[in-house]
């Protein structure tokens, strides 16, 4: 793709480097994209945080994507206002998704009373229960598991081995990568006299709404009673454990090894980084974000950045880090007066 055809296509302003051609340089032809440290002379690359700029300044890509108000460097530049995204739309322009053509395998196991919508692709070895509705253009790859009651709209793409339970719906546009749950039994149990426990039917299902992505191992447990709920936009990263009847809000982020315990309510645009811990019956509110390790043991306030166990304020569990490292010197330090005053 010539370089002028690709900063039309991220619509981006491209400009050459001081002293340079901008009409020689739009001919430049561009067959990837890369790193700066690995980028070729016919890749782009980008630089999403100014901090960078050093690797920016030695890269050997061909053009660089940029922000509007970027300084100059010694290449050219696609001046655009998010080049992390012109850059995730890149990679797309370059590694076009492979496309299933539609047609159900003959290993694929399809209950009589499913309603498949059109076009759909069911790979070898699917099963897709009884009264199952899925919508149009769905891509079902082997050893897809669709139990019986199953709602899921249009554009759905399960990759092998994810599972849908009985009931539980989801939207359009939703994305289940490798082994992803939707709809086990929420962990939930009675403790009897005698110290047995007697397990609690989960009733409840849970629902996915548009967009949302669940991507490997990661599980979303159906509720007792009610449901669980992922709206819209939510992205559910690696191992991620959402227990029942929690609710994750709109285009929130839930990242590597976090578990939500039951009843937990998350607000929108919240981050949890990885391996963040939350106790149940808690509200996370909207805009919140939890750095990684977090073990958070009550509400948290719309807009907080918290740390730490027990979760404080970034800001302070950033100094109570760095009073922690000083410990050893000021225990030697009162030990030396201790000595001296005996």
């Amino acid at each position: 793709m010539k370089l002028a055809a690709l900063a039309e296509q991220l619509g981006a302003i491209l400009t050459p480097a001081p002293g340079a051609n901008l009409s020689a340089l739009s001919t430049r032809e561009i067959t990837g994209v890369a790193g700066l440290e690995k980028a070729g002379p016919h890749d782009v690359s980008f630089l999403a945080n100014l901090r960078y700029s050093p690797l920016a300044r030695t890269t050997k890509a061909a053009a660089l994507l940029v922000d509007p108000n970027a300084p100059a460097f010694p290449l050219p530049t696609l001046r655009v206002t998010n080049p992390y995204l012109a850059f995730a739309r890149a990679l797309e322009l370059f590694h076009p998704s492979h496309r299933f053509a539609p047609g159900i395998h003959a290993t694929a196991v399809v209950s009589p009373s499913a309603r498949i919508g059109a076009r759909a692709h069911i790979a070898a070895y699917a099963v897709i229960g009884d009264d199952v509705i899925l919508g149009d253009d769905a891509v079902i790859l082997p050893h897809v598991v669709l139990y019986p009651g199953a709602r899921i709209g249009n554009r759905f793409f399960a990759h092998a081995h994810a599972v849908v339970r009985e009931g539980c719906e989801l939207g359009d546009n939703v994305t289940l990568q490798n082994g992803a749950v939707i709809g086990a039994d929420g962990f939930g149990f009675a403790k009897a006299a005698d110290g047995s426990w007697t397990k609690i039917l989960q009733t409840g299902p849970a629902v996915l709404e548009d967009s949302v992505e669940v991507q490997a191992n990661a599980c979303i447990d159906r509720a007792s009673v009610g449901e669980t709920r992922i709206a819209k936009g939510a992205k559910i990263d690696n191992l991620v454990q959402v227990g029942h009847g929690s609710s994750v809000g709109e285009n929130s982020l839930l990242c590597a090894q976090v578990g939500l315990a039951g009843s937990t309510t998350v607000g929108k645009n919240v981050i949890l980084a990885g391996q963040v811990g939350v106790a149940g019956h808690l509200t996370i509110g909207d805009n919140a974000v939890a750095t990684a390790q977090t073990g958070i043991p009550s509400d948290v306030a719309p807009g907080a950045v918290v740390s730490g166990y027990p979760a404080m304020d970034n800001k302070a569990w950033l100094r109570t880090v760095a009073a922690v490292n000083r410990l050893p010197d000021l225990i030697r330090k009162l030990r030396s007066l201790d000595k001296r005053e005996s």
